[in-house]
């Protein structure tokens, strides 16, 4: 079933029922015309505000209703905006105030009262706008006539997010052993996530993955490696060690589908039963929209999943990502992002290629992985961190660049970017915030997607750009901390 979102319009009976039909027939018509220019959601009109009474009503109803991800509300007339207290305060699905109208240009010769009383948005606009900021109401405003092509891309951007914060709100993690030993950044409050986010993040023994690989069957097995021979090329003879990470990833499959998850971590400490660390099996994993992150890191795994749930249909790669190591060459920095093995193939820009290399850590056997050279194109780094009193993301954006050289003996999927506005401001600043060496990259999402999902789930935000100045950043983050005590 498609999901569905919500057209609300705000008026009053002071104009009367002429007017109330009259509002209730441009509210049809946008609603039908959004409906039709966006196809990955239903866009249903629900109906006017025209006292408390029908707005509490019709904010309940959104709410209770689990297919709708979001409202969009419209003021089509004056509405005044106590009676949407009570509504907006038990509103809990994302909000877009739709400054609109019904008529794109104004009919010069002919307008009078009665035209000015029926389209009153800029008037109702900011009477609505008012109660939303004095009530604190994350939202997303925007502006412009609903038949212009920007103001629907901004509506189906709005949406994306949207989408993702309903898909967030019923996120199943699975933690395939606990965190890695020592290691802070990736730890967190697994309680406060699910509170705050939704995430229902538990921990299951190895064993209970293990038991799955020594179920898998000849011809499940046969399967997958006819499916990995048509994909990728099989670049090494050790077909054993390819047959192994099959059997994990068809585990996988079952395990996550019948505990309805949508990301998942492991840890290299914790592989009792297993003959090698899950490679190519997690590559593949991720490749299907499955969120994940290494050495128990919840909070990247369930942003994984998130940000591919939000590039859903958008063009670019979205994945789990690790900062590795620098080129330091003055003017021509760049950061090699790798994993021991965990690379998406939505990364690759050539046809990935399977091989089987000994591991360093692990004590295990050499795991089969997928090997190939990165994308190219504008993109961002994403990370969250836990501040002991709150969560903060840091986004930065960056410049995914072509590999300068080949790297013959480093056997592992890699992407290499450009940080902005340059390599020392913008690596200095990451540590300044407290970034991790953990993110989801995505060339598909935006600093402005982040920005709004950050808004809508109330996360505190740190963005790294261009225009990232060390000194004003420092000086920021005293205020988040102080702003972050106050609350």
């Amino acid at each position: 079933m498609m999901k569905k979102v919500y057209f609300i319009t705000g008026s009053q009976d002071l104009y009367g029922e002429e007017c109330l039909r009259d509002v209730a027939r441009d509210s049809e018509k946008i609603a039908k015309y959004l409906d039709s220019k966006i196809d990955n959601v239903d866009i249903e009109y629900l109906g006017i505000v025209r006292d408390e009474k029908s707005c509490v009503d019709l904010c309940k109803k959104a709410n209770n209703d689990s297919e709708c991800i979001a409202v969009i509300t419209w003021m089509h007339t004056f509405s005044p905006a106590k009676m949407w207290i009570k509504g907006l305060q038990l509103l809990t699905k994302p909000l877009l105030h739709f400054h609109t109208q019904a008529n794109e240009k104004l009919p010069y010769d002919e307008i009078d009262m009665d035209f000015m009383n029926l389209n009153q948005t800029a008037h109702g606009g900011r009477e609505y706008g008012f109660m939303c900021t004095r009530l604190d109401v994350k939202r997303e405003v925007i502006v412009g006539y609903y038949e212009h092509d920007e103001v629907i891309e901004k509506i189906k951007k709005f949406l994306d997010v949207a989408r993702a914060v309903d898909f967030s709100k019923n996120l199943n993690v699975a933690m395939f052993g606990s965190n890695m030993r020592e290691v802070s950044v990736t730890d967190g409050d697994r309680v406060e996530s699910q509170i705050k986010y939704g995430w229902n993040v538990n921990y299951y023994g190895i064993g209970d993955l293990v038991d799955l690989v020594n179920q898998v069957t000849e011809a499940e097995l046969d399967a997958k490696m006819a499916e990995y021979k048509e994909l990728y090329i099989m670049n090494t003879d050790n077909l054993d060690a390819v047959k192994e990470q099959a059997k994990y990833e068809i585990a996988l499959d079952k395990f996550l589908t019948a505990g309805n998850f949508g990301a998942y971590t492991d840890t290299f400490q914790d592989l009792h039963g297993m003959r090698q660390l899950p490679g190519l099996a997690t590559q593949r994993m991720m490749a299907k929209g499955i969120g994940f992150g290494a050495e128990g890191d919840y909070k990247t795994s369930a942003l994984n999943a998130i940000f591919c749930e939000m590039a859903k249909g958008r063009k670019g790669s979205t994945g789990f990502m690790e900062d590795y190591t620098y080129d330091f060459t003055r003017g021509d920095e760049v950061v090699l992002g790798s994993h021991m093995l965990e690379v998406s193939p939505d990364f690759a820009s050539t046809k990935p290629k399977i091989e089987v290399h000994h591991l360093g850590i692990g004590g295990k056997e050499p795991p089969a992985r997928l090997v190939f050279d990165g994308v190219e194109g504008d993109g961002v780094a994403v990370c969250m961190i836990d501040m002991g009193n709150r969560f903060r993301l840091i986004c930065a954006s960056i410049e995914l660049v072509k590999q300068p050289k080949p790297m013959p003996k480093l056997p592992v999927a890699r992407i290499m970017w450009k940080l902005k506005p340059d390599h020392k401001t913008g690596a200095a600043a990451w540590i300044y915030a407290g970034g991790a060496h953990h993110t989801v990259v995505s060339t598909a999402l935006t600093v402005e997607d982040i920005r709004l999902f950050a808004k809508l789930t109330d996360t505190e935000l740190v963005v790294i750009d261009e225009n990232t100045d060390l000194n004003k950043l420092q000086s920021e983050l005293q205020m988040l901390d102080l702003l972050a005590k106050l609350k």
